[in-house]
């Protein structure tokens, strides 16, 4: 059985399934890579690209400026007070 499905491009791709297989609500467009629906009048959104957050931008999500630094004089002074030298 094939199902015809169509992305926000309105590119058309009609993929090949089992009678009795169950037909998945998505599939990705292989012309190009969005996701394609069974609604030919309202295919899916494109997916929203979130951009890439190095570790510093997670820890300021998760930390204010004061806990930062908090922690930061917390640990020199753990290093600071250590018996062995860190060099």
């Amino acid at each position: 059985m094939r199902v015809s499905f169509w992305c926000a491009n309105m590119h058309e791709t009609r993929p090949s399934f089992a009678s009795d297989a169950p037909v998945p609500e998505f599939w990705d467009c292989p012309r190009c890579g969005l996701p394609a629906g069974q609604d030919q009048s309202s295919p899916p959104a494109p997916p929203r690209n979130e951009p890439y957050k190095t570790h510093l931008a997670y820890v300021k999500e998760r930390r204010s400026d004061k806990d930062g630094a908090q922690i930061l004089a917390e640990a020199l002074e753990r290093l600071r007070s250590s018996s062995r030298p860190i060099y």
